[in-house]
Order: structure tokens, then sequence, then C-alpha cells
């Protein structure tokens, strides 16, 4: 049986829904307002307290203000403030260095420097065709004065600071070694970064140490890995040990030609949504790898290494890796600088985020003798096991 409402029962019903609806949106909307309201406020204090600032310092600072350097300055305050080790604001000749070095090129002498335990710098690498090899100088060799300033004076950090330059400038070094000091006049240059380089181990096994993922790895990783297949390679040892990443288009074109095909890295962004990272064509290496890793091991690096676990059944060896799993985007900002920023975690379409845990190795080996690499022998024996399977 049908049951019939009367015409005012329904209209009391809709305008009781009318005003639910009404009361509910309302409701919401109010919070929106209300947190809108609290965004502005305290991005009003922080306006207001750096104004503040701004005019106590103006008004009783004894010194001069650079311009420049001030506004560097507060973008690095506030990307400093999001306690984010990888995030920075870069000025425009950090940014201008930072794209040199992405692109494989060097503006200097061609080093890379340590503290030496008595508080000056020690020469930790020399490139190779660089001015300081063309003058004799030597891994362990010890920087005392830059350019008339003794480094244990400036400071080590501010000495390193100063070995930078533009190219074509002039820098003056008093290095010693044995004891006796030395003076050399250099001039800066562009100096093409080698980070690949590759050997035969044996009669099967080729080596490839993989130093950072710069815009020129690629061609020189494919060159090395075709001349070593070449010449007989039938197993590759990877040697990402002390590799700090780098740029991810470089490393999917790396992994490209080793892995199947398929969607191999993704990353996932703050509101949620995915994108691929690394991607392989159907062309792959079907030999045995390995790689090498240590607690230097990071990000790209990483995720080479977690790719070829994943998807190559490479075994690591080493130590376990330091734990990177983030990635940074690079913008363009005021005053010709740009902002490094953390924006999304990554990971291979197999495994977890390693992010603040890092890659535990298959193999665990620790140098324990500064003259033996004892981790390159038993990647080596690796290896050699796997061929014999």
């Amino acid at each position: 049986m049908n049951k019939k409402i009367s015409l005012g029962l329904a209209l009391s019903l809709i305008a009781i829904a009318s005003a639910v609806t009404f009361i509910l949106t309302s409701f919401f909307s109010l919070q929106s307002f209300n947190k809108k309201v609290v965004d502005v406020n305290e991005k009003s204090k922080k306006y207001n307290s750096l104004q503040t600032l701004d005019t106590f310092v103006r008004e009783n600072y004894l010194g001069d203000i650079d311009e420049n350097e001030l506004s560097d300055g507060i973008l690095k305050g506030y990307i400093s403030g999001l306690d984010d080790k990888y995030s920075k604001y870069l000025s425009e000749d950090e940014y201008l260095t930072e794209q040199s070095e992405d692109e494989g090129q060097l503006v200097g002498l061609g080093l890379t420097l340590d503290e030496d335990e008595s508080g000056y710098i020690r020469i930790a690498e020399i490139m190779e065709d660089s001015p300081v090899e063309e003058a004799g100088l030597r891994k362990g060799d010890i920087i005392t004065i830059i350019d008339g300033v003794d480094v244990l004076v400036a400071g080590f950090d501010e000495s390193v600071e100063a070995m930078r330059g533009t190219e074509g400038s002039e820098i003056n070094l008093t290095v010693r070694r044995g004891g006796i000091d030395k003076d050399y006049t250099f001039t800066r240059r562009s100096i093409e970064m080698i980070t690949v380089s590759g050997e035969m181990i044996n009669e099967s096994v080729g080596y490839i140490n993989i130093k950072g993922f710069k815009k020129n790895t690629p061609q020189q990783f494919i060159e090395t890995l075709e001349r070593l297949t070449s010449n007989g390679a039938k197993a590759i040892v990877f040697d990402v040990r002390d590799n700090g990443g780098g740029i991810v288009e470089s490393l999917s074109e790396c992994l490209d030609p080793l892995l199947p095909e398929g969607v191999i890295a993704t990353a996932e962004y703050k509101d949620g949504h995915s994108e691929t990272l690394v991607y392989s064509d159907e062309t792959k290496l079907d030999i045995p790898m390995v790689v090498l890793v240590n607690g230097k091991t990071a990000s790209a690096a990483e995720l080479f290494a977690a790719a070829l676990r994943d998807y190559a059944k490479a075994p690591l060896v080493g130590e376990k890796t330091y734990g990177k799993g983030v990635m940074q985007q690079t913008t363009e900002f005021g005053n010709n600088g740009a902002v490094v920023l953390t924006v999304a975690k990554y990971k291979t379409e197999l495994s977890e985020c390693y992010d603040g845990v890092g890659l535990v190795p298959d193999h665990p080996v620790e140098n324990t003798d500064e003259n033996i690499d004892e981790q390159r022998a038993q990647a080596i024996d690796v290896a050699m096991s796997l061929l014999e399977q």
C-alpha cells in the first residue's frame, strides 16, 4: 500500500534539509576561513618580525650592508629554517658552480682536499690533465699558504673557499712536501670531470668505478661498459663506494642498458601522485653483476645499487649505505640564485624506500687495512662464484 505525505510536511522536510546543508556548509567554510586567518596572522607575524629586525639593524649596525649579500642571507635563512639537510638556497655564484659541476665540468685546479691533522690542507686526489698535475704536485702534499694567507690563520673552511675562483684567474699556493715548502702560481681553468673508469680484473671479470652521476657520466659509462664487454668481460663489478649521487636522468641512462624493460623506479610527491624516474627498454646486459657499496654511497648511487639488486639479482658487497631516498628539485629564484628543495621520496618498484635506513649488503665486508682493498677482493670473488654457477 502506498503511503502519502501532505504537501506541508514535504515542504517542512525540504526546509529542514536545506537548513542542515546550510549549517554544515557554513561550519566547514568557517573552519577553512579560520585556518586561512591563522595562516595569514602567522605569516604577518613573521614578516613583521623581519621588518622590525631590518629596521633595528639599519639603525644600529656599525658596518656597511651589502644588499645582495643580505638578500641571499635572508633566503638562505628561510630554507635553513626547514631543518632539512638536503634543501638549500644557492647564491648566483654558488648556482653557477653547481650548474658547471652538474655538466661534469670543474673550474679550478683539479684537487680534492682534506683537512690534515696539522690543521693545514692535504691533497687527497688530483685530477688528470689538471694544472697541479702538470706542475708535479702529488697526493699527500700539504697546502700551507693561499694567496699569502696562512691556512691556520684563515681556518680550513675559509681556506678551501679561497681556492675557488673564475676561469683564467690566478692563485698562489705554498705547498709542503717532506718538510720543505715551495711556492707555485696556478691559473684556474675548466676541467672535464672523469666520473667513470674501468679495467679488466682478469680474463673474465671487468671492474667499473662510478664516482658520481653527472651529465657526461652516461657517455663515459657506456663507452667503458662496451670496451670491457668487448674485451671479454663475462661479469662486471660496479663500484659506487663514496659516490654521493647526482642527476637522476644520468642514473637512468646508466641503468637502461643493464636492466630488463619496464618501470624501474618511481618518485612520490607531497600530493600523493607518483612519477616514473627510471625506465628501461628491452635491451639488457645478461651477465652476472656485483655492486660495491659503503657508508658514503648515497642518493642516486643507492638507487643504482638497489635497482641492480632488485632487477638483475646483483648482490651488494661492502658496508650499509648512507640512506638518502629523497629527491631535490632545483628552481631558479630571485637574485639569479636558485632553491634546491626536497620534493619527493623515491624507490624501486620492487622494494621499499631506503631513506634513513640505507641498503644492507648481501656480503658485509669492512676494509681493516688501509693498504688492502678487502671489499673489492670480496666483490671479485663473488663475481667469480656467480660465473661458476
